[in-house]
């Protein structure tokens, strides 16, 4: 089936900039100065920068790293998967290393390697939130372990990048310490954590299944006094070997202290389990949003 979008390619490439700056500003302002590898061809970079410090004045630069892994990495990938593969990934790839290239004079903002780990992981979610929201990728590990899962395709890709970037992460122990590695450990931590509330939502509700031998009033209470959509559901009690009418509702965290209010007063032996629901979408809730693709 052909997904229709009505959401402009020029947004999602508006989130990219967005995304791939924040990424890069976490990079330069936090994760670089203060020696944290953070998994990924960033990581990968931030030890090169260390090991040629020596060499080159200042190391060589964390774009130029970047562009030099991603260009055969991408070169692979379209003779592998084919010309049209991962045009956003391609795009947000490159504008890293230029985003990289412009954002390293952004002042370091602490020396604090805590705060650092925490403001930077917090950065770096934000930043790959909005460039996964966009269909695409910066490149690096989860292109690499694409290509890798080509050749073994009993390994997963998830298993292949977790691999890939435990094993960067925790190289950098052998260049800047164990200290600087955990704290990095901690960032990429609270970075997934603010990855999934970016792509899961923030629209957090209730659902309340509620068990009761006046499930139809208690539906058309809820129906009536809270304007909420309930289904109801047959299930048997398995110590009784009754039938048994279980009703769903999903409400705003606000409602449900209402919701437990009409239970309590049309049944007071009604048996209600809530539950925290990460998104909702549909009508009452968050609408669907439409992509152009």
């Amino acid at each position: 089936m052909e997904l229709i979008r009505t959401r402009k390619a020029w947004v999602d490439y508006l989130y990219i900039i967005v995304g791939v700056t924040i990424l890069a500003i976490a990079i330069n302002a936090f994760f670089e100065p203060l020696d944290m590898v953070t998994g990924g061809v960033t990581g990968v970079a931030i030890i090169i920068k260390g090991l040629t410090l020596k060499m080159v004045e200042g190391g060589l630069p964390l774009w130029l790293t970047n562009m030099v892994i991603n260009i055969p990495l991408f070169i692979l990938a379209i003779i592998v998967k084919g010309k049209d593969f991962g045009r956003r990934s391609l795009f947000a790839t490159f504008f890293l290393s230029i985003a990289l290239f412009y954002t390293q004079w952004f002042p370091v903002l602490t020396n604090d390697i805590l705060l650092a780990s925490v403001f930077g992981g917090v950065l770096a979610g934000v930043g790959l939130g909005l460039v996964f929201s966009a269909f695409s990728t910066t490149g690096g590990t989860d292109l690499a372990a694409s290509l890798i899962q080509h050749v073994i395709k009993h390994v997963s890709v998830a298993r292949i990048m977790m691999i890939l970037d435990s094993a960067i992460i925790f190289s950098g122990v052998l260049i800047f310490g164990a200290e600087a590695t955990l704290y990095a450990v901690i960032s990429v931590f609270i970075s997934v954590k603010v990855i999934d509330a970016i792509l899961d939502g923030l629209h957090f509700s209730k659902a309340a299944f509620i068990i009761s031998d006046h499930h139809k009033t208690i539906a058309e209470n809820i129906m009536s006094e809270l304007d909420r959509g309930v289904t109801g559901l047959v299930g048997e009690g398995m110590f009784t070997a009754s039938a048994k009418h279980v009703l769903f509702c999903v409400v705003s965290k606000r409602e449900i202290v209402k919701l437990k209010e009409i239970v309590k007063i049309s049944d007071p032996r009604a048996f209600v389990i809530v539950t925290d629901v990460r998104e909702v979408l549909g009508e009452g809730f968050k609408e669907y949003e439409h992509y152009d693709f």
